[in-house]
């Protein structure tokens, strides 16, 4: 399966990246929302480290949107879905692959959401970036893994934008506000005692969505056959 993955994701990052439709989209409203919030700020005025944390998240959120609708939108274009139920690799593989995929595009649309927080909301990280970074990439699986599971669901619906929309974001709340409070510890080098309790947390949303997804995926990818 693992193979098969692999392959998957290196197509879909292929076609996602020659485009660059998808991955243009998640950077524009990523920074659109980052400098929205820092209009609320007086110059010089520095946003709380928790606020920042927020924006970052939500931006990376609505970005996971869109992503997940551009990867689940490459094979309805072309009717290639049926080929893809008729190979003979587990089902399996093409979450994994899409889930890798959008973790991969994600990461970079992070890595211009980072520093355009911190210019734009006057942050001065304080704590390890080492840290930060290993955090980030964990509640970024989580959203992933549930993006990619859920992304199925929209396949073969015009309604598709609206639909994992209101579908997925109760279901993030919680890997979300772990983000939040994580990456405020790293912001402000405060509250380190609370990282051990929130990346549990986390651990444990990535583990279950994961296994959930395992399950689940090929009742909901082959549910339109």
């Amino acid at each position: 399966m693992l193979g098969a993955a692999m392959a998957m994701a290196r197509k879909d990052l292929g076609l996602a990246l020659a485009g660059a439709q998808g991955l243009v989209q998640t950077v524009l409203l990523g920074l659109l929302l980052i400098f929205i919030m820092s209009l609320s700020r007086e110059p010089g005025e520095m946003v709380p480290p928790l606020a920042a944390s927020a924006v970052f998240w939500l931006a990376t959120a609505f970005g996971q949107v869109l992503m997940f609708n551009f990867l689940y939108g490459l094979e309805e274009a072309e009717g290639a879905r049926l080929g893809l139920l008729l190979s003979p690799a587990p089902i399996q593989a093409v979450w994994l692959g899409k889930a890798l995929a959008g973790l991969v595009l994600l990461v970079c649309c992070q890595l211009v959401f980072a520093p355009a927080a911190v210019v734009f909301l006057g942050q001065r990280p304080e704590g390890s970036p080492a840290l930060g970074v290993l955090l980030v990439v964990a509640v970024d699986w989580g959203i992933c893994a549930l993006g990619s599971l859920l992304g199925a669901l929209s396949v073969g619906r015009s309604s598709r934008e609206s639909l994992l929309t209101v579908v997925l974001f109760p279901l993030l709340v919680p890997v979300l506000l772990a983000g939040i409070r994580l990456l405020e510890t790293v912001l402000s080098g405060r509250g380190g005692e609370t990282v051990a309790a929130w990346a549990g947390t986390v651990g444990a949303f990535d583990a279950i969505f994961t296994a959930a997804a395992l399950i689940l995926f090929p009742f909901l990818y082959t549910g339109e056959e």
